[in-house]
């Protein structure tokens, strides 16, 4: 039986595509200046946050919720943990593989895509911070607001000197509606995307389990009475777990 190629051209789009999903679900700022709308469920919070695993399991590039975020116990932020208090350099340096790193996820509506519906953007930290200091500033009173919001500005792209992409956020100095027509803003609302769906729960065991796959590499360290944890099974050795987080941070803008 010969090679499918269909499958290849897939896995080839897969690897090409520097958001790292195909979902449409989904929104990643371009590189350039674009204008997004924040809008809000009917919950009142607009932002969903989740601690993330990433770069786990046997081949090093399995991305994890951790069950942390739903309230459970997470055995691979504890074996984070267990590395970190032995104390040393190295054990340190291991131990930040395996603690969950805070992402940001909101529904917006991008300017000139309506027709597209409220999409979930993801972002760091960082960018987190910068959006609550627009939403908490009494100037702009509910940005979110169907009918009196404001728009965002956001300028994305790497600046002089830098390794990796930056995102920038100035709101507009006037507010709006959401769309132009109540029909055009109830359609819009309709689409706003069900996060519980989308972003399942995950268990102990599931991250337990991980946990195991991504230590199948580990090397008995028998004069110590332990298992070390080895991270040469890494694809790329040479790449450190910072250079890692801000590639992860640069997808997310």
């Amino acid at each position: 039986m010969g090679i499918d190629l269909d499958k290849m051209r897939n896995k080839y789009a897969k690897l090409n595509n520097k958001g790292g999903s195909t979902d449409d679900r989904f929104w990643k700022p371009q590189e350039g200046t674009q204008t997004i709308r924040i809008v809000c469920p009917l919950d009142g919070d607009p932002f969903r946050d989740y601690l993330y695993h990433y770069r786990l399991g046997a081949d090093n590039n399995v991305t994890f919720i951790s069950p942390r975020t739903f309230g459970k116990t997470d055995p691979i932020a504890e074996f984070g943990n267990q590395l970190w208090n032995e104390g040393t350099d190295e054990s340190k340096e291991m131990a930040r593989k395996f603690f969950p790193k805070m992402r940001v996820f909101a529904p917006v509506v991008v300017r000139g895509e309506e027709e597209k519906g409220i999409r979930i953007w993801g972002f760091s930290k960082t960018t987190y911070e910068r959006l609550l200091n627009i939403v908490l500033d009494p100037e702009y009173g509910d940005v979110t607001d169907v009918h009196s919001g404001t728009d965002i500005r956001l300028d994305y792209g790497k600046k002089s000197g830098q390794m990796y992409a930056s995102t920038e956020l100035r709101p507009n100095r006037r507010t709006s509606a959401l769309a132009k027509t109540e029909a055009e803003i109830d359609n819009l609302m309709s689409t706003m995307p069900n996060f519980s769906e989308i972003f399942k729960e995950t268990t102990t065991d599931e991250a337990n389990e991980l946990l195991g796959q991504t230590l199948s590499g580990a090397t008995d360290d028998t004069s110590q009475g332990k298992v070390q944890y080895s991270p040469t099974k890494s694809n790329d050795s040479s790449t450190s777990v910072t250079d890692i987080e801000n590639a992860f941070d640069e997808l997310l803008a």
